[in-house]
């Protein structure tokens, strides 16, 4: 898509196509109206600009992109991705066809060893979550990442996503996120109603052989923030048999900051056998404690 010989209204029609097939899926998936005709909405403004989506944002950046009638801070985000990468992890997110080992492949520094134990054992699938990661200490968990390497990747990413960002990395911090206890309330909601068989499904393209429509999807709203819930679908769960209880959590606000959380059992220390937040397990004693 970033091919310079694409006439501007053929890839104005591909942007908008992508958008649309978001809605739809979203749709599907039992996804907010509004959201889902947001999306819509912003294809049909695409497809009838007299210019190129992409000299906006050439000439003017992401406040090019936000000020195009019908399209928001959120969509303009997209459409940058989609633009600068030529893909969109939202959409690969709701396909099921998500790959995020070839995707951490492509920063420098990573090679496919370190790019499958940098999704197994964190469960990112965005460079977006990789590069929140390489700033808050997370990353330097994986075995074979040190400060430095660390550092390399943070620089890495900081120039790969430049054009893309909206917010800088330190307003994406947990501190920044949800509560935990809107995690949590999600993590609950998405559990009970995977088990009752009440949420649609997608077929993941990892781990899944056959192509079966398994894997349950939660699209839902809470405190201001938008999220989609699914099982964590990684060789480490799969592994461990723990794909039925590690829960991956993607969030964003109406101005697009986003992030990733991953909600688990606890198996040890004074929280075992509750639901936890990683990362945030100070933040779920206190919760728990102020509920009892």
């Amino acid at each position: 898509m970033n091919d310079t010989r694409t006439r501007p209204s053929a890839e104005n029609a591909q942007i908008a196509d992508m958008l649309r097939e978001t809605a739809t899926l979203l749709e599907t998936q039992g996804a907010n109206p509004f959201r889902v005709n947001a999306y819509r909405n912003a294809a049909a403004e695409i497809v009838q600009m007299p210019g190129s989506v992409r000299s906006v944002f050439d000439e003017k950046g992401m406040e090019g992109l936000v000020q195009l009638p019908r399209v928001g801070r959120g969509i303009a985000s997209a459409i940058a991705e989609m633009l600068v990468t030529g893909r969109w992890s939202q959409l690969e997110r709701l396909r099921g066809t998500v790959d995020a080992v070839k995707l951490f492949q492509s920063v420098p520094g990573i090679g496919p060893g370190l790019a499958e134990s940098i999704h197994d054992e964190l469960h990112l699938d965005t460079l977006e979550a990789l590069e929140l990661a390489a700033h808050d200490g997370t990353l330097e968990r994986v075995t074979g990442i040190g400060p430095r390497r660390a550092s390399a990747v943070r620089a890495a990413l900081a120039t790969m996503l430049r054009r893309t960002r909206v917010r800088p990395p330190a307003a994406l911090r947990p501190a920044h996120g949800p509560q935990a206890a809107a995690l949590l309330y999600v993590d609950r909601e998405y559990r009970e109603k995977a088990r009752a068989g009440k949420l649609p499904t997608i077929a993941p393209r990892r781990f899944n052989p056959d192509g079966k429509s398994w894997l349950p999807v939660l699209h839902a709203k809470h405190d201001g923030w938008h999220f989609t819930a699914l099982y964590s679908n990684t060789a480490r769960a799969h592994q461990l048999g723990k794909v039925r209880d590690w829960v991956v959590i993607y969030f964003y606000d109406d101005d697009h900051a986003e992030g990733q959380h991953t909600v688990v059992t606890e198996t040890r220390g004074p929280l075992a056998g509750m639901r936890v937040v990683r990362g945030r397990e100070a933040d779920c004693k206190a919760h728990y404690a102020a509920a009892a």
